[in-house]
């Protein structure tokens, strides 16, 4: 039996951790999950849960909406959006709580905008 999602989010989490410079080992027990688990997820014979990617995310100090949409369990949205979540959490001079509150703030900002680009094009009629 082959991979259940080739080229998917097992090899984009590999590439995340060579990025990061862990092993294996590493981001595992980072994580909290077993090192065998994390090793079927990376070469796609097993399909995470959302909880599983939220603390691989954590770990590997990247959005977890990120993992979300790699693993089809989220629609793309426009790449900034990915980006701009990708730069909070990865910013270490802040903490995780002034992270999460950065999070909302934009969020709510988009929403506000009707989810548009940042210069809002399209939120009014």
């Amino acid at each position: 039996m082959g991979s259940l999602n080739p080229g998917g989010i097992g090899e984009f989490l590999r590439e995340q951790r060579r990025n990061a410079q862990l092993s294996l080992r590493q981001l595992a027990d980072a994580a909290g999950v077993s090192n065998p688990y994390l090793s079927q997820i990376e070469r796609g014979l097993r399909k995470p849960s959302a909880e599983i990617l939220q603390q691989l995310a954590k770990a590997l100090r990247i959005s977890a909406e990120t993992l979300y949409v790699r693993a089809g369990m989220l629609e793309e949205r426009e790449g900034t959006d990915i980006d701009v979540a990708a730069a909070i959490l990865a910013d270490p001079s802040i903490t995780e709580q002034q992270k999460q509150a950065l999070l909302q703030i934009y969020a709510s900002f988009r929403a506000q905008n009707g989810g548009e680009g940042p210069d809002g094009a399209g939120s009014r009629p």
